[in-house]
């Protein structure tokens, strides 16, 4: 069996707080870590949950804390998705941690054949999104991007803009 670590590093931890704005200040003003950007509203038409189609509301906000992305979510309606099913179970702390990788096909089928559940996807021409049931506790989902061009130059952008951060103009948006 191929185990998940052996698909990529983890890059990215994120968390679906019950008080977005409190876990920005959190975030930025206890822990120093930012500029987050932020994805305001956004609404991904080919987003699957449980393999139906989802009309999922959700911000998202970036930074960086080193090497390691921190990602906060905010889902806005009631639609199913991971971010929902993880609040109305009060569930707090890390929702997923998050790897990239250059098959999403592959990490796809060595995922099923190590009995997980593929619970949330966005697929894309040339990139996409699983969101994997590991099967353990909470924060075990693992979320699996094949990244395209533009999201790897949005993450170093980001990345960059951390490294030195003042604390200056903690919450920005995606332009």
């Amino acid at each position: 069996m191929t185990h998940l670590t052996k698909l990529g590093q983890v890059m990215q931890i994120a968390f679906v707080p019950e008080d977005f704005e409190r876990a920005l200040r959190y975030w930025t003003q206890v822990m120093g870590v930012g500029p987050f950007y932020l994805q305001p509203r956004l609404s991904v038409p080919t987003m699957r949950y449980r393999g139906e189609p989802t009309t999922a509301v959700f911000t998202v906000a970036i930074a960086y804390w080193g090497d390691i992305q921190i990602e906060l979510i905010e889902q806005h309606n009631d639609a199913p998705s991971v971010y929902k099913e993880w609040r109305d179970a009060g569930r707090e702390g890390v929702n997923h941690s998050c790897i990239l990788v250059e098959d999403i096909q592959e990490a796809r089928r060595i995922s099923e054949e190590a009995g997980m559940t593929i619970v949330q996807e966005i697929p894309g021409e040339g990139w996409g999104v699983l969101y994997v049931d590991t099967g353990g506790g909470p924060g075990t989902l693992l979320e699996i991007i094949q990244p395209n061009e533009g999201m790897l130059s949005r993450f170093a952008r980001i990345k960059a803009e951390s490294v030195g951060w003042d604390g200056s103009d903690p919450v920005r948006y995606f332009g």
